[in-house]
């Protein structure tokens, strides 16, 4: 029981977290959103590695397992990953984001000879029909959105996913050899950070003027909200229960952003989007539940 509500938990911080980075669309740009979210989570999983000595699990080996992981999931994960926010709002980003499960059997399938049986297929099937069901629905429920066509929010939405999958990959042997997750997080968030701090050496990269102080708050509680709170409520969830229950609770984002898109627009998301959304979550159900 205690696994379910900690995976609940992370999946609505994940939620808060999109919605946060979808507070600032049209004010920060993505590369300097995710310097500075990068920046800030690494202050923060630093800060609370050190606190406990997570450190000290860390070896040579692991840190190139996890900077390879960050160089996928952070480096360029993260910068598609707002960038399909901001064209395609929270709701269809989080929905888009449930293709990591299909990616991550794809390439267990290529470079761990997994085989993928029916019900995993049958989850795919799910996870596609929720995500066109979404897309093709009534829009306007997240407010305006950049002129941007939609066709590039759900590539850059789809391309995340790959990347997370392909993060989460390189980053399992450091986990399996008994990294500490906040520790590895920490790795992670800070070669991300550094990345992005070192691509303002060159002149065209770098932002006109910091973000505004309300935008820097609001980038902070992503950062809170998305890489400590949630990924920290992930890995306790994982250490207590099964992985496929918790990958699955913790996969109901779709579901749990549709009220607070609600809360925050005043405007309720159509049947179609709750449809979309279950259809995921049920498909991402099967994929973990039969792996």
């Amino acid at each position: 029981m205690l696994a379910v509500v900690l995976s609940l938990g992370a999946a609505a911080a994940f939620a808060a977290s999109a919605m946060f980075i979808d507070s600032v669309t049209g004010r920060v740009g993505p590369l300097q959103l995710s310097r500075w979210q990068m920046g800030l989570a690494f202050l923060m999983t630093g800060a609370i590695t050190v606190a406990l000595g997570g450190w000290r699990t860390i070896d040579l080996e692991m840190a190139l397992w996890l900077t390879g992981s960050s160089a996928a999931g952070i480096m360029f994960g993260s910068l598609t990953f707002i960038a399909a926010i901001q064209i395609t709002g929270p709701r269809i980003s989080a929905l888009l984001f449930t293709t990591a499960a299909p990616f991550a059997l794809a390439l267990g399938y290529v470079f761990r000879d997994e085989t993928i049986n029916l019900a995993q297929a049958a989850g795919v099937a799910l996870i596609v029909l929720g995500i066109v069901l979404a897309v093709l629905g009534p829009k306007g429920d997240e407010g305006p959105r950049p002129e941007k066509p939609l066709w590039l929010g759900v590539a850059l939405g789809l391309l995340t996913a790959f990347l997370q999958a392909t993060g989460s990959l390189m980053a399992r042997p450091a986990m399996l050899a008994g990294a500490d997750p906040v520790a590895a997080i920490a790795v992670r968030t800070g070669v991300g950070a550094a990345f992005f701090i070192a691509l303002l050496a060159i002149p065209a990269l770098r932002p006109a003027a910091r973000p505004a102080p309300q935008s820097l708050r609001r980038i902070s509680g992503a950062a809170l909200a998305g890489m400590v709170v949630g990924m920290s409520l992930l890995m306790a969830a994982l250490a207590r229960g099964d992985v496929g229950i918790v990958t699955t609770v913790s996969s109901t984002t779709p579901i749990l952003i549709l009220p607070m898109v609600w809360a925050i627009h005043g405007r309720l998301p159509g049947p179609m989007a709750w449809v979309g959304a279950a259809l995921a979550v049920a498909g991402t159900a099967l994929i973990s539940l039969s792996s």
